[in-house]
């Protein structure tokens, strides 16, 4: 039976290597080039949200930089180990892990090779070749609940967050207090798509959920809920509501239905840690992104323009500047565990 095991390990870090990360063998000609390599969450690099945005910023890295870049998707939560290890096997400069989920492995993977240079997207993980990119999403959903009550006119909005995990309490949290500080009677609905790391790649279940709160009600829905949070953008444009997309801009899935996004930059965490490398100013340690380095920020283009009132952009932007100078306090919902 071990052996069965052991034989399926190495045959799943072949199948990765072989066909998700599409090499074999390095070529000749990218000897001496920073190696890179990329590890996804479960939804996967194209989710149009979190991991796409993630893939963007490793992109542009590989356009303008001189690295080699490789990718793996695992698709289920045990093959992250596998993939992860097969870049570190093969003495891969930079492994970048998208997603909490990640941070557990890769601190036994990191510790055992401390040679290595590693970065983990929302996680901390306390190990000095470790870079962790963390986000204040508290912030930005603050200003997204703003705009969802200034849109409201039922009075009630909602929430569809993925897995239940504290993470994505923070959102939640800092968008009840964005739409309470407009409107301080306003009725915030929330559920969640599931505990385990499928509530991340369940479209339909994000839709279901949806499509209850705007008929109890909500006539906005924010999702935090990665893939699945296709679904609600579905249940936004069948129920002729509104929603609120997340991580990336997704203003252009469905327009004229998504009110805004509360944009994280992944892109440009990923993007600059790769460069840092590259250019031998890799660091541990924490290394944050909010409204004041434009790490976190709401998107506003011409497919949302139109549902987004000045007086409402005015609005925003003055919370915006009183969050930076520390005059407005938004509640972390992770720093209270602590």
């Amino acid at each position: 039976m071990m052996q069965r095991v052991r034989w399926s390990v190495l045959l799943l870090i072949a199948l990765v290597w072989g066909a998700a990360l599409g090499c074999g063998h390095v070529p000749r000609d990218e000897e001496g080039k920073l190696r890179v390599g990329l590890v996804f969450d479960i939804g996967g690099k194209d989710d149009k949200s979190f991991n796409a945005a993630a893939w963007e910023g490793a992109k542009r890295a590989k356009q303008e930089l001189p690295i080699v870049l490789r990718h793996a998707e695992p698709g289920e939560p045990n093959n992250l180990e596998p993939c992860m290890r097969a870049f570190a096997e093969r003495g891969y400069d930079l492994i970048i892990g998208i997603g909490f989920a990640q941070g557990p492995v890769l601190a036994t993977v990191a510790k055992e090779y401390p040679n290595l240079h590693f970065a983990i997207v929302d996680s901390v993980v306390d190990l000095p070749n470790v870079a962790s990119l963390v986000f204040k999403e508290h912030e930005g959903s603050f200003l997204v609940g703003m705009m969802a009550a200034r849109a409201s006119r039922t009075g009630k909005i909602g929430f569809v967050g993925g897995m239940d995990i504290p993470l994505i309490r923070k959102f939640a949290t800092g968008y009840e207090e964005g739409a309470r500080y407009v409107n301080p009677n306003i009725v915030v609905l929330k559920n969640f798509v599931g505990i385990t790391d499928a509530a991340w790649n369940n479209p339909g279940k994000g839709k279901e959920l949806a499509k209850a709160q705007y008929e109890a009600g909500a006539d906005v829905v924010f999702q935090a809920a990665g893939n699945s949070g296709i679904g609600v953008f579905d249940a936004a444009e069948e129920n002729r509501k509104l929603a609120i997309g997340v991580d990336a801009n997704q203003n252009w899935v469905k327009p004229g239905f998504i009110l805004t996004s509360m944009v994280k930059r992944v892109d440009v965490a990923v993007y600059t840690i790769i460069k840092e490398t590259l250019e031998k100013r890799f660091r541990g340690g924490i290394h944050a992104y909010g409204l004041e380095n434009e790490g976190i920020a709401y998107a506003l283009d011409d497919y949302n323009r139109p549902l987004v009132s000045e007086d409402t952009l005015r609005e925003v932007e003055a919370a915006r500047q009183k969050i930076i100078r520390g005059e407005i306090q938004v509640t972390d919902y992770m720093a209270n565990l602590k």
